[in-house]
């Protein structure tokens, strides 16, 4: 019984995922998630009570996504320039899967602002991290050219989540369809990557 409740729990947010990363939390109803699912009302309400109680998983776990794998990344014991390559391609595979996901916290950050404070907390663990200290002591070295982290992490993260928040323009301007926006997406990715490094690493430096 225990798993085929987890295995209709996961439906129901699974479900919940695709409904609210597409219509929000206004625009979308528990009947649109039970379809989705393919499950009843009923049955998704004996789950989760609430539209409210759902989403709010939903939105912490979609929280959790965006900034608890960099997190892991900045305080791995690895090179610095490996650990920027790192936090690029984490940040590139999870928009990849996820492209709606900027638009949906931004949306819902704006319209209720008191859900902010779940993603302040985690942005104020960088100061903490390895990653900072190393970003300092590289500058002190004279590795990298003078820059604050919190600057390097915006650069990757702007960067990279543009390039999904803009898909439907890119497909319909080239003319791309989904594997053409893949393989466009893949240049452009080395793109930033280099643009970044270049600026960062100073050219006699080897790292």
């Amino acid at each position: 019984m225990k798993c085929l409740t987890d295995t209709t729990e996961e439906r129901i947010k699974e479900a919940a995922k695709t409904v609210f990363l597409e219509k929000g939390f206004d625009g979308t109803t528990t009947r649109d998630i039970a379809k989705v699912a393919g499950i009843n009302s009923a049955l998704m309400n004996y789950y989760f009570r609430s539209k409210e109680k759902l989403f709010q998983s939903i939105f912490n776990d979609m929280c959790t996504l965006m900034f608890e794998g960099m997190l892991d990344l900045v305080n791995q014991p690895i090179s610095l320039r490996d650990k920027i390559s790192k936090l690029m391609d984490h940040q590139f595979q999870m928009m990849k899967q996820n492209p709606n996901l900027t638009i949906f916290i931004m949306n819902e950050l704006r319209l209720n602002p008191e859900r902010l404070y779940g993603t302040i907390g985690m942005a104020k663990k960088l100061p903490e991290s390895i990653f900072h200290q190393q970003i300092e002591d590289a500058i002190a070295q004279g590795i990298i050219t003078p820059i604050d982290s919190h600057h390097i992490m915006t650069m990757i993260i702007a960067n990279i989540q543009f390039l999904f928040v803009s898909k439907p323009m890119t497909m319909l301007a080239q003319g791309l369809d989904e594997a053409g926006f893949n393989a466009f997406a893949t240049r452009h990715m080395q793109y930033i990557r280099d643009m970044i490094c270049e600026y960062l690493f100073k050219p006699e430096s080897v790292t």
